[in-house]
C-alpha cells in the first residue's frame, strides 16, 4: 500500500516585503482618509486581492485627473513619475514598495545621475521591472535572456542589477558573460535573499521528494520560477493557485510530495492545499494508516478530540485534589467544551472559509446534526452538574450562557453610534476567555468534592491548567495570524505579533512546570503531580520546534497539541491505579 507523506518547505509563503505591504493595506483605513486604493494589484495573489476588495480597498489602474483619498504604491514599486502624478491629483500616497525593491531603485537612480546605463535582468512586462526602468533616466534596458543581452546597443558605462525575484542560476550566467565581454561594467546581485533561500530550498526538496506542488498566483514571477527550478531538477511540478486546482488523480500515485509557495502566497492557502493532500490517502488506499488518518480527521472536525482533552485535564486536576468522583467532573468538562467549540465553529464561518474551507464545508453540510449534538451536550453537562450540587450547576449554567453570548451584541447598536459591541470584538478576548473557562471547569468545579482541597492548592492547579490551555489557544492564534489580520480579528497574536507571543508562551510554559513541581514539593499536591510538569514542557518543545521550522502547520500538528491534554489525563489515571 502507498501512504502519502507531505514535506512543506520552510520558506513557503509571504516574504517580508509582501507581508509588510499587506499589513500596510490593512492598517490604511484606520490611519488615512477614505477611499483607499492600491495603484495596480498590491501583490500577485488573487485571493488576497479579493479579500482586500471586500474590505473596500480597490485597485486603481490609471492616474486620475483629480481625486481624494489614499493610494498605496504596490509592493513591486512604480516609476517615480507615477508617484508625482498621484500626488498632483490630490491623493495621499503611501509607499508600500518592498524595501528590497527600494534598494534596487536607489542603486539605479544613483548611477543614472553619474551617467551610467542600467541593465535590469528581468521580465520587461513585470511591474517591478517597469518601476525600475523609471529610475534609469532614459538609459535603462530590461533583458530576460542572454540573446537579448548580446543584442543591446554598445554601452561603455553600465550597471547590471536583477529583478529581486530573478532566477539565481540565470543571473550567475549573466555575471559570467558580463565579466568576460564587459569587465568594466559594475554588477550588483540584487536578488532578494528570501528569493535565493526559497530557490535553494526547492532544489534541496526536489532531491528528496517524488513530486512538488507549487502554490501561488499565475501572474507571480517568483512562483513560476520555482516551478521551473523543480522541473529542471527532473521532478513533476504542479502549479496551483488554490487547493481546488489540485490534480488529485495525478498526485495520488506519489509517495512523498513536497509543497512550496511563492512569496505572495498567504499561509492559509498553503494550509488548505496541505489539508487536501492529507485527505487524499485515506480515500485512495484503505490501509490501517489511512483509516487512522480518517479517524483522526473526524475527531478533530467534530471537536470530540479537543473535548476529550478537556475532560482529561479535569480528570488530572480532580486527581490532584483527591476527588473520588473524578469521572463525573471529567464528563462535565467534556460536555461543556464540546458545546462551546461546536457553537463557536457554527458561528465562525466567515473566518473558516479562509483558514479551513474543509472544516467550513463540514459544518455547513452537517449544521443541524452538529447543532443537535451541541444542544445535547449542553443539556447533558447541566444534568451532570446538577448531580454534583447547586454551586456546580449554577456556575456551569452562567458559563454556558456567557459562552453562547460570545458572538452576540451585548449593547444596542444605536447606543454605540452605529457600531455593534460583542464580547468577541474585545481585542485578545478569545484567548483569555477560553483559557479561563477551561480553567474553571477543569480546576475549580472539582474542588466542591475535594476531601483535602485548599485555596492555595486550588489557585496553583487553576493557574497550571489555565496556563497550558492559554499556550494551546494562543499557539493556534499564531498559526492563524495572517488570516485573522485580513478578516480584522484582533487576537493576542495580532496584537503582540508572532515573536513576542511566542516569547510570552515560552515564559508561561516554564512557569507552569515550576509551579506544579513546587506545589508537589510544598505539600499542596501529591508527589505524583510532578509528572504533570511534562504538559507545559511538551508545549514548550512544540513551540520551539515550530519557531525553528521543525513543526509545520497542519492537521498533524493540531493533533499532537491536543494530545498533550489526553496524556495528562492518562498520567493521572496511571497514578490512581498504581
Amino acid at each position: 500500500m502507498i501512504y502519502m507523506k507531505i514535506m512543506i518547505a520552510k520558506t513557503a509563503g509571504f516574504c517580508m516585503g509582501v507581508r509588510r505591504g499587506v499589513e500596510m493595506a490593512l492598517d490604511a483605513p484606520r490611519r488615512f482618509a477614505a477611499p483607499i486604493y492600491t495603484f495596480g494589484p498590491l501583490i500577485h495573489n488573487p485571493q488576497v486581492l479579493e479579500i482586500l476588495s471586500e474590505k473596500g480597498i480597490c485597485v486603481l489602474h490609471d492616474i486620475p485627473q483629480r481625486r481624494q483619498g489614499t493610494v498605496l504604491i504596490r509592493a513591486h514599486g512604480v516609476p517615480p513619475q507615477i508617484k508625482d502624478a498621484l500626488c498632483k491629483a490630490g491623493m495621499t500616497v503611501v509607499d508600500a514598495t518592498c524595501p528590497r525593491v527600494i534598494k534596487v531603485q536607489t542603486i539605479i537612480a544613483k548611477y543614472a545621475r553619474e551617467g551610467y546605463a542600467a541593465i535590469i535582468i528581468g521580465d520587461q512586462d513585470h511591474p517591478e521591472v517597469i518601476g525600475l526602468l523609471g529610475y534609469g533616466g532614459g538609459q535603462a534596458y530590461a533583458v530576460s535572456n542572454l540573446s537579448e543581452l548580446e543584442a543591446l546597443p554598445a554601452v561603455n558605462q553600465a550597471i547590471v542589477v536583477a529583478q529581486t525575484t530573478q532566477n539565481t542560476e540565470f543571473f550567475n550566467q549573466v555575471r559570467q558573460w558580463a565579466q568576460s565581454h564587459h569587465p568594466q561594467w559594475k554588477i550588483f546581485n540584487t536578488i532578494c535573499d528570501s528569493t535565493e533561500k526559497r530557490q535553494a530550498e526547492v532544489k534541496r526538496v526536489a532531491q528528496q521528494v517524488d513530486a512538488l506542488v507549487v502554490v501561488g498566483g499565475r501572474d507571480s514571477g517568483n512562483t513560476r520560477r520555482l516551478v521551473e527550478i523543480a522541473r529542471q531538477a527532473g521532478k513533476s511540478a504542479f502549479h496551483v493557485e488554490t487547493e481546488a486546482e489540485l490534480d488529485t488523480s495525478a498526485l495520488a500515485g506519489f509517495r512523498l510530495i513536497g509543497v512550496t509557495a511563492g512569496a505572495s502566497t498567504p499561509h492559509w492557502i498553503i494550509r488548505r492545499v496541505c489539508r487536501k493532500l492529507e485527505n487524499l490517502t485515506p480515500d485512495q488506499h484503505r490501509s490501517w494508516r489511512g483509516m487512522l488518518h480518517a479517524l483522526r480527521r473526524a475527531l478533530l472536525m467534530t471537536q470530540l478530540y479537543v473535548s476529550i482533552g478537556a475532560g482529561s485535564l479535569c480528570y488530572a486536576c480532580a486527581g490532584l485534589y483527591g476527588v473520588e468522583a473524578m469521572g463525573r467532573y471529567a464528563l462535565i468538562a467534556f460536555l461543556y467544551v464540546l458545546l462551546m467549540h461546536i457553537v463557536n465553529n457554527l458561528t465562525g464561518q466567515k473566518t473558516a472559509r479562509y483558514t479551513d474551507p474543509d472544516k467550513a464545508a463540514f459544518y455547513c453540510r452537517y449544521r443541524w446534526p452538529l447543532a443537535l449534538l451541541a444542544g445535547l451536550s449542553g443539556i447533558g453537562g447541566l444534568w451532570a452538574a446538577w448531580g454534583a450540587g447547586l454551586w456546580v450547576f449554577s456556575t456551569l449554567l452562567v458559563m454556558s450562557i456567557l459562552g453562547l453570548l460570545y458572538d452576540v451584541r451585548v449593547l444596542p447598536t444605536r447606543m454605540l453610534a452605529g457600531r455593534s459591541l460583542k464580547i468577541k470584538s474585545i481585542p485578545g478576548s478569545k484567548t483569555i476567555l477560553i483559557s479561563v473557562a477551561w480553567g474553571v471547569v477543569a480546576a475549580v468545579l472539582p474542588t466542591v468534592a475535594a476531601p483535602f482541597g485548599s485555596w492555595p492548592a486550588t489557585a496553583v492547579v487553576f493557574v497550571w491548567a489555565t496556563g497550558i490551555v492559554f499556550i494551546r489557544t494562543a499557539f493556534f492564534d499564531i498559526l492563524d495570524l495572517q488570516t485573522d489580520r485580513i478578516v480584522g480579528k484582533e487576537t493576542l497574536a495580532t496584537l503582540l505579533g508572532e515573536k513576542r507571543t511566542l516569547k510570552l508562551l515560552y515564559g508561561v510554559a516554564v512557569v507552569g512546570a515550576v509551579l506544579i513541581i513546587g506545589a508537589c514539593a510544598g505539600g499542596l499536591a501529591p508527589s505524583w503531580g510532578c509528572l504533570l510538569a511534562v504538559a507545559p514542557m511538551a508545549m514548550l518543545v512544540i513551540l520551539r520546534g515550530y519557531a525553528h521550522g521543525r513543526f509545520l502547520p497542519g492537521m498533524e500538528l493540531e493533533f499532537w497539541v491536543e494530545t498533550q491534554f489526553i496524556f495528562v489525563g492518562l498520567l493521572a489515571l496511571a497514578a490512581r491505579l498504581i
